[in-house]
């Protein structure tokens, strides 16, 4: 199945929609520490052609990334999706790297957007966003900007096919996308760009019908004639025998080595870009002196069903099993009030050995969601960004975290306007 992964950041082609001639550079480093400098066709809007651009050149150095030298760039951070859409949607439009006409195009110009993981489970259109953020990404790219994502435990559940989160719904995109796929025979990189595209309506095409208990249906229908013990045991066959067909896709999907657990294998575990570490738990001192590269690489392998040796999946349980995981830490976004003063000067410590580890300014998280908003604890030095924005969540109002110049603030809806809600510059 190692096949069928995609597993080697691939060149996206000059975006279509590129209004711009001016080349933007991006390097790309195959997993061996050879690293391959690339020019992309596409611009930042306004240069006119032959213009050099005001940055450096991206530099990614490792398979998944795990190192991003991004110099000049604007970062933007979101948390967990969990399978909303039109709340994603509403996040990255508020980030100003998503077109709001509904075109699902790159407005962000050289922006880096990181993604902080779990956008599986508790939504139903999980698939829907993945294909959105990696049509970004190509897009992206060919503006000298990038997109990242980072795993988190619901990926990491999902690929193990623990199932117990997933919205019903998200069974029938499974399905849907697996018939889908036959259209695109082998062609994977064109099916799973397009399927934001065409996702909505295979959705409401393929749904049940709301008025299946109807009279249309008792008087006109098939059900007519039968009796109330009849009509109740064939809607629940139908459920099922949906259902089950949801089960069996998503496990052919998400298993080890299945087309989307390759496509989750792309992504890592914790990324590292310019002086800020992001990760969906938490980074702690043995994690790093593991080797962050190591686990990006381990987790990828056994995402995509091998092993350095080829001898069988194993789960990386440093990475995603446990309650000190990378992806299931929680030790960072607890409140504090929770809490002794001792403890507290524990965790600050456990923070900072693992920043000075690291080489990094600060530490962005998701996993645990903040109903006070996006804010920072520790100096500052840790970042908690998950809202519980899905619906499925606490669908509460999206926010974003911006970084520029190591200064970092948060961005958030307010009506129709979007206000600053805190300023930190790091100097």
């Amino acid at each position: 199945m190692g096949s069928l992964c995609l597993n080697s950041l691939p060149l996206p082609p000059p975006s279509s929609h590129s209004h711009s001639h001016s080349l933007s550079s991006v390097n790309y480093s195959n997993g061996n520490g050879h690293v391959s400098h690339v020019k992309l066709g596409g611009g930042v809007g306004g240069e006119a052609e032959g213009e050099s651009l005001s940055f450096k050149p991206i530099v990614i150095s490792g398979n998944p990334p795990t190192h991003v030298s991004a110099p000049g760039r604007r970062i933007v951070a979101v948390g967990d999706l969990h399978g909303d859409l039109d709340q994603t949607r509403s996040a990255l439009e508020m980030a100003g790297v998503l077109s709001n006409d509904g075109q699902n195009l790159w407005t962000g110009g050289e922006t880096v957007l990181v993604q902080l993981g779990d956008i599986l489970d508790r939504g139903e259109d999980e698939i829907a966003i993945l294909s959105l953020l990696r049509s970004l990404d190509i897009q992206a790219k060919a503006q000298g900007g990038a997109v990242f994502q980072v795993n988190g435990n619901h990926e990491t559940m999902n690929v193990e096919g623990d199932f117990r989160y997933v919205d019903p719904g998200a069974f029938d995109e499974c399905s849907n996308f697996l018939e889908y796929l036959d259209g695109y025979r082998d062609d994977w990189e064109e099916a799973f760009v397009n399927w934001i595209g065409v996702s909505t309506r295979w959705k409401e095409d393929r749904k049940m019908p709301q008025n299946y208990w109807g009279p249309w249906n008792l008087v006109k229908g098939p059900l007519w004639g039968q009796t109330p013990l009849m009509l109740e045991m064939r809607v629940f066959s139908d459920i099922l025998g949906q259902r089950q067909k949801g089960v069996i896709a998503r496990s052919v999907l998400m298993r080890p080595g299945g087309k989307l657990a390759c496509e989750l294998a792309r992504h890592s575990i914790a990324l590292k870009v310019n002086d800020w570490v992001f990760c969906h738990g938490g980074l702690l001192p043995h994690h790093v002196a593991y080797g962050i590269e190591r686990l990006n690489r381990e987790v990828s392998l056994w995402m995509r069903g091998l092993t350095e040796t080829d001898d069988g999946p194993g789960i990386p349980f440093l990475a995603t099993r446990g309650y000190d995981s990378v992806v299931w830490n929680r030790l960072y976004s607890r409140d504090s009030s929770e809490f002794e003063d001792y403890q507290v000067e524990q965790i600050n410590s456990i923070l900072e050995e693992t920043l000075e580890a690291v080489d990094a300014r600060a530490m962005v998280v998701g996993h645990t969601p903040q109903t006070a908003g996006v804010n920072c604890k520790y100096n500052c030095s840790i970042w908690r960004i998950d809202v519980g924005m899905s619906s499925g969540v606490l669908n509460s109002r999206p926010e974003v975290l911006e970084i520029r110049d190591n200064k970092a603030r948060v961005i958030k809806r307010k009506r129709s306007t979007f206000s600053e809600l805190q300023a930190v510059d790091y100097t």
